[in-house]
């Protein structure tokens, strides 16, 4: 025990003696400071730091902010070396000394230099995609890895946490939910998002942002949360661009490519961009009524033929004043080629339709940006106005053979709709640790549909009529918001409040062409809401993080859910909106803790929603066909319902050569709602018949996904990801479980790495296929096989000096403004 205490006491003079004289504790310093271009004198985000001791060890370092700044803390006395460096830039070092009257040293503005030696060694994309898990949203960086996963952005979102995408319509959804906004560079598209996702390529895309609470400065809507996606934007010097092809095939071929190119002096900077997504996409379906044996096969051919053109200016007018514009244009020339066969119980019963659906868009976007710095840094006022132009013509024809079939109708669908979004931003940072926002946004929306048919509806005598329907839809939305944020030594908070009022208008007129008769349906609601948001977040060391977040939100019903004309028809389905349909609000509380590694990082959260009036699906028997076994598919308002989830994600380095994306997630939900049921045993059934069944269901989804990059040289690379979704249970359909492998393979050639081609296979095992039960009204199966098993080949190839510039630019919603890429 002696031998004990005296070694103690030796070891306590050791470090006694090694104390510092002055002082009884060591003290710990900082460093501060803001990192500019110096030939464009604008910010740099991104930049390293490095605090080197005097025997050149690294002590600690960080990156710079999307403001250029940094603030580094916790170096001990003595002296140190700061090193400043970035890709195509002259390092910078610079000797300091932490100690008595200079424990926090302000450096001020370091200004980095161009290394003309070492400009050619940046490179456009990154090589792997990682994650960042920030204080407001989740942060995909796609890298090459991702791309090759697919030639469009619906192809690669299912290689996304918590990201799914319906195979054969493109419905995307987020944490099991369809109620999502999605954002291109922070802005809404009068596009549909199915059609925008297959339009935009790839390659395009820099980050996905999943936003699963926005703070106040987010519009509210969408119940899951906002999936913005953040397009490449070229600001090099000099003449610059990028060249992609692609081809995949399994049934049909599917084409595509894209040219995007900038020139850039001093204060301006050119852009434009074109791209192309043609396609046909083969579906086939088989729905039984278990109960009747009525059988309906669907052979469904889709195309798709869509242009897009971008062309746009920045203008750094001088330090204080900048100012853009561009323009979006999207010509689309697409539809469906199908067939529909009833096959009953006697083949003399049997009965075919065939569809030949033709659809003509063309979008237009025009958006005009104004900023104007103060004197103090991060001190501005910005003003933006977005309108966006949509027309769309859709003409479809329906025949009819077989045994007492209808007559053959046509259907003709004219569409108008116009967005303008006006915002007015606000910015000052209080202090350097303190930053107040606040703005205006005004979001004018108008749509007007014109619908005509020669024999679409049945009068009371069983006679199909020549009908016409109009329907005007007008929604404005006037809202300003407010948020403060606070840094503090281990703690950070954002708090806001966002206000809203909203005047939604709609007029419906049916008329019946044989007599004239006009029915009117006019619809309004007014109602104005308040959206609270919180953040909070702690971070007790490096390599910890823990967040917190509540935020409540709307979900607002669309054009297609409140459109009364029909979105499709076949003959046993029909589906249409519904006028009198009501906003859901949302309240979500978010809790999500980060560890970062040496070799990558580890997220793990949940989430608990509680959703009022929820917005869903019904499945009602057609009235008008009563025993025909006909249903109608409307969206409607069911009673209040609840969700809750917890997640888990990673993107791990275990070595040189191979890196991987993990995550698992998991969803539960109850719904409340109401299902109508017929038996169709009863012969002559009459509306009586009919039960209206309150129902109550409750599901657990499982998903699991991992994405793997394998380098085996440094041009060649493999990458391999595996899916599995389990069962999804609704108020009225069950679907069962979805698996499934996707292999690729990315080879770089050419000086610099300049082209790059890349091949993937998608569900290698044939396992991808959709089934679906349905027990309201009468049972149902269906199966749906879309062209899962495709191969895709691309091509790119990227030109021009490479000399690249930091410009960071503010965009609406978070701060960094793309308008490169597409649309």
């Amino acid at each position: 025990m002696k031998y004990i205490f005296l070694m103690l006491i030796m070891v306590s003079s050791t470090i006694l003696s090694a104390q510092p004289r002055s002082n009884s504790d060591i003290k710990n310093g900082s460093i501060s400071g803001r990192v500019m271009d110096a030939q464009l004198n604008e910010p740099m985000p991104y930049v390293n730091i490095i605090v080197k001791d005097a025997n050149d060890k690294v002590i600690t370092g960080g990156i710079t902010d999307s403001n250029g700044t940094f603030n580094i803390k916790k170096i001990p006395e003595g002296l140190i070396k700061v090193e400043i460096t970035f890709i195509g830039y002259k390092t910078i070092v610079k000797q300091e000394t932490i100690g008595k009257g200079s424990y926090n040293i302000k450096m001020g503005d370091i200004r980095l230099e161009e290394d003309a030696a070492n400009l050619d060694e940046v490179t456009v994309v990154a090589e792997t995609s990682t994650i960042q898990q920030k204080i407001d949203r989740k942060v995909i960086n796609v890298g090459k890895d991702l791309t090759t996963a697919g030639p469009t952005a619906s192809d690669i979102m299912n290689n996304i946490p918590t990201v799914n995408v319906d195979a054969q319509t493109g419905d995307i959804a987020l944490r099991g939910n369809q109620n999502v906004q999605v954002m291109v560079d922070g802005k809404l598209s009068n596009i549909p998002p199915a059609q925008l996702l297959r339009q935009i390529p790839s390659t395009s895309i820099k980050q996905i942002e999943l936003i699963t609470n926005p703070s106040a400065k987010y519009n509210p809507d969408g119940m899951s949360g906002i999936i913005n996606i953040i397009l490449h934007k070229n600001v090099n010097i000099g003449f610059n661009g990028n060249l992609n092809f692609g081809l995949g095939y399994q049934l049909e071929p599917k084409f595509n490519s894209s040219i995007d190119m900038n020139y850039r002096n001093n204060k301006l900077n050119f852009y434009g961009s074109y791209g192309n997504n043609i396609a046909d996409r083969q579906n086939f379906i088989e729905l039984e009524q278990v109960e009747t044996g009525l059988t309906q096969d669907i052979d469904l051919l889709d195309r798709s033929n869509s242009h897009l053109f971008k062309f746009g200016v920045d203008y750094y007018i001088n330090e204080k004043n900048t100012f853009s514009v561009f323009t979006n244009q999207n010509l689309f020339d697409g539809g469906a080629l199908g067939e529909t066969a009833l096959l009953f119980e006697d083949p003399a019963d049997n009965q075919l339709q065939v569809i030949d659906n033709n659809n003509e868009n063309h979008s237009q976007q025009y958006n005009i940006n104004y900023k104007l710095d103060f004197d103090k840094e991060g001190h501005n006022i910005e003003l933006e106005t977005d309108f966006n132009l949509f027309d769309s013509d859709v003409v479809t024809f329906n025949r009819f053979t077989g045994a007492g079939v209808r007559p053959n109708f046509n259907e003709f669908t004219d569409t108008e709709r116009d967005r303008t979004t006006i915002n007015l931003d606000y910015v000052n940072p209080l202090s350097e640790k303190a930053k107040l926002e606040a703005g205006l946004q005004a979001r004018l929306f108008t749509t007007d549909l014109r619908y005509n048919s020669n024999a679409r509806v049945q009068d009371e005598f069983g006679n199909y009529i020549p009908t016409s329907t109009s329907f005007d839809y007008e929604r404005n939305i006037y809202s300003a918001y407010v948020s403060y944020s606070k840094q503090l030594e281990k703690w950070s908070y954002k708090l806001g409040l966002r206000a809203e009022t909203v005047n939604v208008t709609t007029f419906a007129v049916d008329t019946d062409l044989t007599d004239n008769t006009v029915t009117e349906f006019p619809f309004e609601n007014d109602y104005t809401q308040v959206y609270p948001s919180a953040f909070v977040t702690y971070n007790p060391t490096e390599k910890n993080s823990y967040q917190f977040s509540f935020s409540r939100r709307v979900d607002r019903p669309g054009v297609g859910q409140v459109n009364p004309i029909p979105e499709f028809n076949t003959p046993l389905i029909s589906q249409f909106g519904n006028q009198e349909l009501e906003p859901q609000f949302t309240n979500s509380i978010e809790v999500n803790y980060t560890r970062n590694f040496k070799k990558g990082s580890l997220t793990g959260g949940v989430f608990y929603r509680l959703i009022e009036d929820e917005i869903n699906q019904g499945v009602f028997v057609d009235r008008s066909a009563l025993g025909s076994g006909r249903v109608i598919l409307q969206i409607d308002n069911f009673d209040n319902t609840s969700a809750f989830g917890m997640e888990l994600s990673s993107n791990y380095r275990p070595t040189k050569w191979w890196s991987f994306n993990a995550s698992f997630d998991m969803y539960g939900r109850t719904q409340r709602g109401f299902a109508e049921s017929l038996d169709p045993t009863i012969e002559n059934p009459t509306e009586d018949d009919i039960v209206l069944q309150n129902t109550e269901v409750d599901n657990l989804i499982i998903n699991f996904r991992v994405f793997n990059n394998f380098k085996v040289t440094k041009k060649l690379s493999l990458s391999a990801f595996a899916m599995y979704r389990g069962k999804d249970t609704g108020l009225n359909f069950e679907v069962d479980p979805l698996y499934f492998v996707n292999l690729g393979l990315r080879y770089s050639f050419l000086e610099d790495n300049r082209a790059t081609f890349s091949l993937n296979f998608n569900n290698v095992f044939d396992t991808q296929e959709v089934n679906i039960l349905s027990e309201r009204p009468f049972r149902q199966e269906a199966e749906f096989i879309p062209e899962f098993k495709t191969i895709f080949a691309s091509l790119a190839y990227r030109f021009g000096g490479g000399k690249y510039r930091a410009k960071s630019r503010k965009r609406r919603d978070n701060d960094e403004k793309s308008g490169g890429g597409f649309l």
